[in-house]
């Protein structure tokens, strides 16, 4: 398998796996994702305010039924699975051409997380429109990205990619983290994996936990102002506890998620690698 240059099998192997990893870990931590996102969105709802990931959990339950707990679920499983491939791709092909150590795995994840923000940032502005309120004009991803469009113009699709960018700092974090203690700890093992998956995002989203939380209300369309500004508005009216909330929430969903994902890409990659290894040989043997 060659790792001469950024396109290769391999490259496409880990992209593909990182993709199918995520889809899988977010179908089934979903529910955690809109407890996480209404936690963050609706701050100045008075009914909410105060609760619990587990007591908004029953709240939406018993007022709103399941189905609002995996409301936007197909888009945000499309952005997702496409927001991951761009991820992994850019980051192992970057990889493939680059000495392994703990620094370079945290440039890589930034580079690669500055592309992916450029390119899938419209995606995520319409999910956060899905999720957060029902929609009378768009219910999916193309006609949604077709209405922002039209009546908010095309810089309303990049809403809050400022942030975005600072927020590049979370999946390099949680990258460099876990590819150092995949160096550290050689296991094979799916709780292994899912261990280190998990410590290395707590390890980010904790670093990083403000600017993510602006972030989400920039997305929802309701404001906007700069990152910096937002938060210290935030931080003025409702006291540094305001900059955490759903933090919760959001450990809940990110560190599970995260830790699943890594477990399924890691089986993937090395499912698809045995059995190109088994035909490669064939093929030599003959």
């Amino acid at each position: 398998m060659s790792k001469e240059t950024v396109f290769n099998y391999e490259t496409l192997v880990h992209a593909v796996a990182g993709s199918a990893g995520s889809i899988f870990a977010m179908t089934i931590f979903y529910p955690l994702d809109t407890i996480r996102f209404r936690l963050q969105c609706k701050l100045e709802d008075n009914n909410e305010k105060g609760l619990n990931t587990f007591q908004v959990f029953w709240k939406i339950l018993r007022n709103e039924g399941v189905e609002a707990l995996y409301r936007g679920l197909k888009p945000v499983l499309l952005s997702l699975g496409a927001s991951n491939f761009v991820y992994f791709y850019a980051f192992h092909g970057l990889k493939s051409i680059q000495k392994n150590s703990t620094t370079t795995d945290l440039k890589l994840g930034i580079i690669a997380g500055i592309i992916n923000v450029l390119v899938t940032a419209p995606l995520w502005v319409v999910n956060s429109r899905l999720k957060i309120e029902e929609q009378k004009y768009y219910t999916g991803l193309l006609d949604g990205l077709v209405h922002i469009a039209n009546t908010e113009g095309l810089a309303a699709l990049w809403s809050g990619v400022g942030s975005s960018l600072v927020l590049v700092s979370n999946p390099a974090i949680q990258f460099a983290v876990y590819e150092a203690l995949k160096r550290q700890i050689p296991a094979k093992s799916a709780s292994a994996f899912f261990l280190m998956g998990a410590l290395a995002k707590a390890v980010a989203t904790m670093a990083t936990y403000p600017i993510q939380l602006a972030q989400s209300r920039q997305r929802n369309g309701k404001n906007r102002m700069n990152t910096l500004v937002l938060l210290y508005a935030l931080l003025k009216r409702k006291g540094p506890r305001a900059l955490f909330s759903g933090l919760e929430a959001k450990l809940y969903q990110t560190v599970l998620t995260a830790a699943l994902m890594f477990v399924t890409y890691e089986k993937i990659v090395r499912f698809v690698f045995i059995i190109f290894l088994r035909s490669h040989r064939k093929k030599l043997s003959v």
